[in-house]
């Protein structure tokens, strides 16, 4: 049993890939080759947004948006405290402060009763509260709801991380329509993704969305030859092999979403009264790029040597919280315990969700963590 299985959807649809290659290889634009146009069109039509931008990797889509909305030196974005270091990272690297900020323990998302915290200490310290990244975590996403109208109220902008999230939707629409900019990642494991690294962006502001065009490109202007350069930029371009593979991969995207939401509801239903799963979003759907549960009756490493010994995989997000990161302890956050966030990485761990994991799996997976989990009852 695989927590992944790539291969298995590979085998569904590897003609279609080989042909998509064998495209690519016969006309010979590697780069910014036609699939890419192509498949910028269908992603911002299947999320209902003026523009998407592909670009190298979800990474690159959080730093070519920032760069947009001209974060620099003196500025601080708030940011989770319980997400992956591709998050805040962007923020540093530009010379702008990340300050953290405790999540939800129910949805491990950012909480939207932390967020003024972090207006307030952030002036308290001489910086300016420029923006807010939101990470949809596991594929569920944030409280857009509560959070879009607190950061109109501070003139913050609003960056939605949706690395895990891509195909999800909130009562208002799909993954892209929130926010200023939506930034999404293509890596493999996600759940639409390439074969290697890949991302986008998302908006439907026009100048935001023609700044992020040009910075992807090493800052090109969007009206001159390839040597007028109007700012400052990188080398982000999606490769047009991974274009190719990404518009075979969004043709069933849809039916991989639906099985996903099938076994989260199957586990939901017959997982054991002794875990903590995953809240059911009221509206809208997650992605379920990971199914992400707590023990209340046995240790995490109890449960975990149970799985493994039992060849069920199972993974860890994310065992230290950024501000325990020796590269993040110096940066500011909301309160010194984080609470929410110390306890979730002492305590989650994710079980195989993926559109291939059999039925006879499922059973596996449910019949084996129950079973862990009831030692003690």
């Amino acid at each position: 049993m695989s927590f992944v299985d790539l291969a298995a959807q590979q085998n569904r649809i590897r003609p279609q890939i080989d042909q998509a290659i064998a495209r690519v290889l016969a006309h010979g634009k590697y780069i910014m080759g036609p699939e890419v146009k192509q498949l910028e069109t269908e992603l911002a039509d299947y999320c209902g947004v003026e523009h998407a931008i592909s670009v190298s990797s979800g990474t690159d889509a959080l730093l070519i948006a920032l760069m947009a909305l001209d974060v620099g030196p003196g500025d601080a974005v708030l940011c989770p405290n319980f997400t992956y270091t591709a998050t805040p990272e962007s923020i540093a690297l530009l010379k702008a402060k990340p300050l953290f900020v405790d999540v939800d323990p129910d949805t491990f998302n950012l909480d939207p009763d932390e967020i003024k915290k972090g207006v307030l200490l952030a002036k308290s310290m001489g910086l300016k509260p420029k923006g807010i990244i939101t990470v949809d975590l596991f594929g569920l996403p944030a409280n857009y709801g509560a959070i879009e109208p607190i950061a109109k109220e501070q003139e913050m902008f609003l960056l939605c991380d949706a690395a895990q999230s891509f195909g999800a939707a909130t009562g208002k629409g799909r993954t892209g329509q929130a926010g200023d900019i939506t930034a999404t990642s293509f890596f493999p494991a996600k759940p639409l993704g390439c074969y290697g690294d890949g991302g986008a962006v998302f908006s439907s502001n026009d100048a935001l969305a023609e700044k992020m065009k040009s910075i992807r490109l090493h800052g090109k202007a969007s009206r001159g030859g390839k040597y007028d350069i109007e700012r400052i930029g990188l080398n982000g371009r999606l490769d047009t092999i991974q274009a190719a593979i990404l518009l075979e991969k969004l043709a069933i995207f849809e039916s991989e979403l639906e099985k996903r939401q099938s076994i989260a509801e199957r586990y939901c239903r017959e997982l054991s009264p002794g875990l903590i799963t995953p809240r059911m979003p009221s509206e809208g759907r997650c992605a379920w790029a990971q199914y992400t549960v707590r023990s209340t009756t046995v240790s995490r490493s109890a449960v975990l040597d149970s799985l493994n010994s039992q060849s069920v995989p199972a993974a860890i997000y994310y065992p230290r919280p950024l501000h325990e990161q020796n590269a993040y302890s110096h940066f500011p956050r909301t309160s010194s315990e984080m609470a929410a966030s110390k306890l979730l990485s002492e305590s989650v761990f994710s079980i195989p969700i993926h559109p291939y994991l059999t039925p006879e799996q499922q059973d596996r997976v449910i019949e084996v963590l129950n079973r862990a989990v009831n030692l003690n009852r």
